[in-house]
């Protein structure tokens, strides 16, 4: 059976942790510190250990690599008070699962533990191709899981921007990501694509280049931003009997968020840009 290791002492973010794990079915256990989720480790196998949302992103790792010393195959969810650009970045080299930052959503949390606790394929999921504060690169497999985890991490890279300003830039991004995953890779975990956040004084600039011929709105009879203004639902039913997400949703939703979206000659790359001031 799957199973998570909460760490931290018995506080209200901890506590609703231990709720949503509850409420989604995932067996877990609790233990008060680093030292006694080792000693927990020692015994028995976990799948996922979420650690103390009290310690910090540097202490949570150095953790992590001890508890993989005795367990490789574990998984680790990173939880802190807060969080630089250059612990985010510390994170992805050392393959963790997931970070977060207070505020906590615990059933996000919840959720992302339960799914880690199935998921055989994550170390190579995401790959570091460069990062440095204000650029990150990445190589990511097409899989909705993965494109999950890369927005949550890029969303802690940009965590300094106030809400809901980078809320909606995720959002936008996080739809652009999946249209491409989805509409040129068939969600294919053996495809990858490559996406680059970069951060100048001015704007946010997001790059993502998917493995196929591009989702170009000119080109893409069944998406919602191919059609005409009068009729902007009427790709759904193509969409349910391709067994599709309407994807031409995500285009318009990020038209409506950042300041310019522009694509290459073939439609597979694409410039998302936020002006931030």
């Amino acid at each position: 059976m799957s199973s998570v290791l909460l760490i931290g002492k018995e506080t209200d973010t901890v506590r609703s942790i231990a709720q949503a794990l509850a409420a989604g079915n995932c067996h877990f256990e609790c233990a008060s510190g680093g030292a006694s989720a080792i000693r927990r480790l020692r015994q028995q196998a976990f799948d996922v250990v979420i650690t103390d949302p009290e310690t910090t992103i540097d202490e949570g790792l150095a953790l992590s690599e001890e508890m993989r010393d005795i367990r490789p195959g574990m998984k680790a969810i990173l939880l802190a008070p807060s969080s630089t650009p250059e612990e985010v970045i510390a994170a992805l080299r050392a393959r963790v699962f997931l970070c977060f930052s207070a505020p906590f959503d615990a059933h996000e949390i919840a959720s992302f533990a339960c799914r880690a606790a199935n998921d055989s394929d994550w170390r190579t999921e995401i790959e570091v191709l460069s990062a440095q504060p204000d650029w990150v690169s990445l190589r990511a497999n097409c899989h909705i899981l993965t494109a999950e985890r890369v927005v949550t991490f890029l969303g802690e890279l940009h965590s300094e921007l106030p809400d809901p300003t980078r809320d909606n830039v995720m959002l936008a991004f996080r739809e652009i990501l999946l249209s491409a995953m989805e509409h040129s890779a068939a969600f294919n975990r053996h495809k990858v694509v490559e996406v680059s956040a970069v951060r100048t004084e001015r704007t946010i600039v997001f790059y993502v280049r998917d493995p196929g011929t591009g989702f170009r709105r000119e080109t893409l009879a069944h998406a919602a931003a191919a059609r005409a203004a009068g009729a902007p639902d009427a790709h759904l039913d193509q969409h349910t009997e391709m067994g599709m997400r309407p994807g031409g949703f995500g285009i318009l939703l990020a038209q409506g968020v950042v300041d310019e979206l522009i694509y290459s000659e073939t439609g597979n790359e694409i410039l998302m840009i936020k002006h931030t001031a």
